[in-house]
């Protein structure tokens, strides 16, 4: 007869439901029961007597109920990160067994997916039995320890080993618009046509573009409209669509470079020393290194196509 581990511990635990911690999660993000019903799908009164419940079960209370809506207790605010944290933890196993036994699953940078994703599609159009499933992330790392991916592409200064990891290609920022946005009649255009223009910020910190204006010889912006996103990806869109001067990187807009969608105005491109890096873990699957060598060779197109554009009509200051 087989031995089992002795599990009668969990026996004596009374345990909540998944479903009233899911749904204590979710009414602590939004303190509203209004709010927390809409994303549940379930009435508002049928988050209320589950929340009860809960409370019942656990044997104190976790929010406070006030004229203004709810807020945690002491104990609802302790609990709530153990309870978020299992959940996700769940999410993710649950994902992972039922995925395609095959499926490579891949974590990139949200900006990375505007190179990624068409590649991406191309190889498994050319190779229908490879499965790829694609995590943007706005978190620009990995830890294959606790993070059950297969590879990974990161954003940031070159790792010093690069064993199991492959350099895609430099990010290199230049400002990027509509054709017609700048309205400089085919003429180059120069910083003054910047000032009365809104500048798109892919960071709070607005540092793409002190960096290319730092490289261009002047202090400051040169205009006081802004908008300010949380990923590049964000900005790009934004100047896409007309409403304002994005930096961009070069190799992450080459489709639409090369469509015309948005056009590099200025002839001065900046490496900023960051770069796009392919990581993965040792001994890679054969699926993984179709993969592997398939998108380093996208890499090294992509790579060429960017020397071809500097040595033409831009020109690169490296600020390593």
């Amino acid at each position: 007869m087989a031995n089992f581990p002795d599990f009668s511990y969990l026996t004596a635990l009374n345990l909540p439901s998944l479903n009233l911690l899911k749904t204590f999660s979710v009414v602590a993000k939004t303190l509203n029961l209004t709010h927390a019903a809409e994303l549940l799908h379930i009435t508002q009164g049928a988050v209320s007597r589950q929340i009860t419940g809960l409370e019942n079960t656990l044997g104190y209370p976790l929010f406070l109920r006030q004229a203004r809506g709810l807020t945690l207790t002491p104990r609802g605010a302790q609990l709530l990160p153990a309870v978020q944290q299992a959940l996700e933890q769940m999410g993710e196993a649950l994902k992972r067994v039922g995925s395609h036994p095959d499926t490579l699953r891949i974590k990139c940078p949200t900006c990375s997916m505007r190179w990624l994703l068409p590649r991406v599609i191309q190889l498994q159009n050319d190779r229908p039995e490879l499965q790829i499933e694609l995590t943007a992330s706005i978190a620009h790392g990995v830890d294959f320890s606790t993070e059950h991916f297969d590879a990974a592409v990161v954003f940031g200064r070159a790792p010093d080993s690069l064993r199991r990891a492959h350099h895609l290609f430099d990010e290199v920022l230049t400002p990027v618009c509509t054709p017609d946005f700048l309205g400089n009649a085919g003429r180059k255009a120069t910083l003054e046509d910047l000032a009365d223009k809104t500048l798109l910020h892919p960071t709070r910190d607005r540092r793409d573009w002190l960096l290319w204006l730092r490289e261009s010889g002047v202090k400051g912006l040169p205009s006081l409209k802004s908008q300010h996103f949380d990923t590049l990806d964000l900005a790009i869109n934004s100047a896409l669509q007309g409403y304002g001067v994005a930096i961009g990187d070069l190799t992450l807009i080459e489709d639409d470079l090369q469509a015309r969608r948005v056009i590099a105005p200025f002839p001065l491109c900046v490496a900023s020393g960051a770069s796009y890096t392919l990581l993965y873990p040792e001994n890679p699957t054969p699926a993984l290194q179709v993969a592997i060598d398939y998108l380093n060779e996208q890499a090294m197109v992509s790579r060429k196509k960017l020397s071809a554009l500097l040595s033409s009509s831009h020109r690169l200051v490296n600020t390593n």
